[in-house]
């Protein structure tokens, strides 16, 4: 499975890393050097607290737009250029509600996956939200990145199919001609887990297949232990924030403490 290739570990942790409020955004505090530090802050802490890849996400430009401004996604790149020399396990990228600027990020940063709704039909508090996975599967080719690796959502947070499907049948359809690379299974909102029914009808399918399947957010230090019965990876972020607060900054010592009951899973404890 490529995820052991490219982490080199049995059930990798991402972590999230949860850029602030950028330019153009209501909540940007005004000073870009504060962003920055911020984010060299965060990456510094998961690293240290051993986690096996980070994904650079523009999670505080709230409200979400369908359409990313150009200074969204010019920031991004801006600050993981920056840090680029700092970043010593793979990375991805996530411009939310974002597949295709996505894939452009990813190309203009060298980063080795992607997250995003790249496939399906959506409602919720943003409207509705439709995703093109051929453009995106296109799109990726045109860039010349066919190793960057796309991680689908399944489920995203906060949304709903236009018309509600059965999850294996929409993971079959995801999977078909071999084009996604990994399925992410979310629950309700950023930090809360998904349905452990849900998490393991989609692993049921996706295992055969080859495909790894990601516990994509709530993944706490209580919780780990049956998640990654479920899954092949996990995505999260708030579980790694001072007091599981998710506006907060990383704790380092939430990192490591939670990257110990990993190490202990993978030796068969």
């Amino acid at each position: 499975m490529w995820i052991h290739d490219m982490f080199d570990v049995e059930k990798p942790i991402i972590a999230l890393l949860h850029l602030d409020a950028l330019p153009g955004d209501p909540g940007f505090c005004g000073s870009l050097d504060t962003v920055l530090e911020h984010a060299g802050d965060d990456l510094k802490a998961l690293q240290d607290g051993g986690v096996d890849g980070i994904l650079f996400a523009n999670e505080f430009s709230l409200p979400y737009q369908p359409v990313a401004d150009i200074a969204t996604i010019s920031t991004m790149a801006y600050i993981i250029g920056v840090l680029k020399s700092e970043i010593k396990v793979p990375f991805g990228v996530n411009v939310v509600k974002n597949p295709i600027a996505t894939i452009d990020l990813g190309a203009a940063t060298g980063a080795k996956f992607g997250r995003s709704c790249f496939s399906g039909a959506y409602m919720g508090e943003y409207g509705l939200y439709t995703s093109n996975s051929g453009e995106a599967i296109r799109h990726r080719k045109a860039l010349g990145i066919e190793d960057f690796k796309l991680l689908f959502k399944v489920n995203p947070e906060a949304d709903s199919y236009l018309v509600q499907r059965d999850v294996k049948v929409v993971a079959k359809s995801i999977m078909f001609g071999d084009f996604a690379d990994g399925l992410c299974v979310s629950g309700a909102a950023a930090g809360c887990e998904p349905d452990n029914g849900i998490l393991s009808e989609v692993y049921s399918v996706a295992k055969p297949r080859n495909v790894p399947v990601f516990c994509n957010t709530g993944c706490r230090h209580d919780n780990v232990r049956d998640k990654l019965t479920r899954c092949d990876a996990v995505c999260m972020g708030t579980a790694f924030k001072k007091d599981g607060i998710f506006n907060g900054r990383v704790d380092v010592e939430r990192v490591r403490s939670f990257m110990d009951i990993v190490a202990d899973i993978r030796n068969g404890n």
